[in-house]
């Protein structure tokens, strides 16, 4: 390559990266900007799904929380293989959070959680969550949705139908307060969202969140539920949290879920708020 093109290349390269900084730096001043004018409004912006993962240390998160203005609930998975397993480690965990300004919330793990923990237990956490991501198939196996190796999909209408049907299993029979990664659907068939959520299932799942008084979470990671699903549980009654589910120290600004207060309206009347036992006081 001659000198002058090469020099030419490396300028046009060069613009290029100032404007992608500008336009990130844009991005974050109004991310900022609609964070505080969130705040002065009196909307609840709180993260209920963070996990001290991934390099995450309670330091990190409580130092994030003060950059950002976003109050952070930290969520230790519990269940059959993760990290908590009986009541003795719920004890533990809850003996080295005491007195950190934070929301303390259970991620129920499998369907097996229940017969893991005492009641005594669980109700020393400020909420409980969980998802319907693992579940008994017809077939008689227990399947986790996010291991490509473990889902079978013969017809993605009949696997729907029984994914919903495992979805308000769990929302009718689990003594939970947040339905987390709502309308998940597996890697093969990600792309068809809008056309296997159909509005009939979406409401299946919307009426059993209302009757159970569980709400919904507006997931950041994965940009779940759609926005079509949030308005149909708005309309429902349906209150709603915010959450991240971290797999590393990355907690970003809740970007969807701000961009879901806007395109659906969604006010502080909105919002699931914490009957805290653990009293955060979010730090400036």
């Amino acid at each position: 390559m001659r000198p002058t093109i090469f020099l030419f290349v490396v300028v046009v390269l060069l613009a290029i990266m100032d404007g992608s900084r500008a336009i990130a730096e844009e991005d974050v001043d109004q991310r900022g900007g609609q964070i505080e004018r969130l705040r002065r409004q009196g909307f609840p912006l709180m993260d209920l799904h963070v996990h001290l993962k991934g390099g995450l240390t309670l330091e990190q998160a409580l130092e994030k929380s003060r950059q950002t203005g976003i109050t952070y609930g930290i969520a230790p998975n519990c269940g059959l293989g993760f990290p908590i397993t009986d009541d003795s480690g719920i004890a533990r965990f809850m003996e080295s959070m005491k007195g950190r300004p934070v929301y303390l919330g259970m991620q129920a793990e499998g369907r097996e959680w229940v017969k893991l923990f005492s009641r005594e237990a669980v109700e020393k956490f400020d909420y409980v969550f969980t998802d319907a991501m693992t579940f008994t198939d017809d077939r008689g196996k227990r399947v986790r949705l996010w291991i490509p190796e473990e889902v079978r999909i013969d017809d993605p209408e009949t696997f729907m139908e029984m994914y919903v049907d495992r979805i308000l299993l769990v929302l009718n029979t689990e003594p939970i307060d947040v339905y987390v990664n709502a309308t998940y659907l597996p890697a093969r068939i990600a792309a068809d969202y809008d056309r296997l959520w159909t509005p009939a299932r979406s409401q299946k799942v919307v009426d059993a969140a209302v009757k159970n008084r569980i709400a919904v979470e507006i997931n950041a990671r994965y940009r779940i539920p759609s926005a079509a699903f949030i308005q149909r549980a708005k309309a429902a009654g349906v209150k709603f949290t915010f959450g991240t589910n971290n797999s590393d120290a990355d907690l970003g600004r809740l970007e969807y879920c701000l961009d879901m207060i806007d395109a659906c309206g969604l006010t502080s009347q909105d919002m699931f708020v914490p009957d805290s036992r653990s009293d955060p006081e979010h730090l400036r």
